[in-house]
């Protein structure tokens, strides 16, 4: 069931047009990706979803009913966590959290109780007497996201959550968002990390110029694009070149095939088990190598064959 649905949304800002007729829809219990680069639309999607944003063509569904409504009941089924830090720097952490608890509940042992679970779940206990403006970057990250999930959302919006976060803590983010779906969160997780998009979401959306231009699992989204897998063989012995050539040669879906002094890469689609098959036939055939694997298509390939142009330009 979807929770969230854009239809022909377009945003205009004097003569750049930010979003061009685009679509977006979120299912219920899902992790869904929406992956494109830097001012590819990402930002201005959310805010029009969450009622932040006027648009100029249309239409946008949240829980069936329109973002602008005033029923409070839709704001705390929602939660936020935006690119930049949104939370007050002279405040300490538990302060913060207090103050974003109090938004949504009264009752002050909730409110207790709430401030506790969030604080718990960011690892944020040693640090909760201390000011936010002097935390490390990825301690504020760990604050903005606590802040967002204060309430315990049903559906959780976090716009580039580890942008300019080191490994460490960019991996922590990434288990903590996927602890919250585990926990029963619908997840709208807006990045121009592949990798995130990769191995974190159910589903991607990749947007480029304000548009959709694809929507799906990775492997429906990598069975769009003319995708092949490349297979490359380093040989114990430069003499069995010839042999691997002429048995390769035979194969179904053969795209391409280069040899030269015992290294041979072996081009071949769809993408799909094919080292398996080769790594049986040269054992089968009695022929060594020291080095074998194979190259599948990634998802800076579809971006690539989708917009023309690689993820990080």
């Amino acid at each position: 069931m979807a929770i969230c649905e854009l239809r022909g949304l377009v945003k205009r800002y004097k003569e750049v047009t930010a979003l061009n007729h685009f679509d977006l829809e979120v299912k219920e219990g899902e992790i869904l990706g929406l992956l494109g680069p830097n001012g590819s639309g990402k930002t201005t999607a959310i805010n029009c979803l969450l009622g932040l944003l006027r648009y100029d063509e249309g239409e946008v569904s949240v829980y069936g009913q329109s973002p602008d409504s005033r029923d409070p009941g839709l704001k705390g089924r929602i939660g936020l966590v935006p690119s930049d830090l949104a939370y007050f720097e002279e405040l300490s952490v538990l302060d913060n959290l207090r103050y974003f608890a109090g938004l949504y509940e009264s009752d002050k042992h909730r409110q207790k109780r709430m401030t506790g679970e969030a604080i718990a779940f960011t690892g944020l206990e040693k640090y909760r007497k201390f000011a936010a403006k002097k935390l490390s970057g990825g301690l504020k990250r760990r604050l903005n996201i606590a802040c967002g999930i204060v309430h315990s959302p049903e559906f959780l919006v976090l716009d580039e959550p580890t942008l300019a976060l080191d490994a460490q803590s960019r991996n922590y983010v990434l288990d903590g968002v996927r602890k919250l779906n585990q926990n029963g969160s619908t997840v709208l997780y807006t990045t121009h990390y592949l990798e995130e998009a990769q191995d974190l979401c159910d589903r991607i959306v990749i947007i480029d110029q304000g548009r959709n231009m694809a929507t799906g699992t990775l492997q429906e989204l990598i069975g769009l694009i003319d995708a092949t897998e490349s297979v490359h063989i380093e040989l114990s012995s430069q003499e069995d070149q010839g042999r691997v050539l002429d048995l390769c040669r035979s194969f179904d879906g053969l795209v391409d095939l280069t040899g030269n002094a015992g290294s041979l890469t072996v081009k071949l689609a769809p993408p799909g088990h094919h080292l398996a098959r080769l790594i049986d036939i040269l054992r089968q055939e009695g022929i060594a190598y020291s080095t074998i694997y194979s190259q599948l298509p990634s998802l800076n390939d579809v971006f690539l064959s989708l917009t023309g142009k690689a993820l990080r330009e």
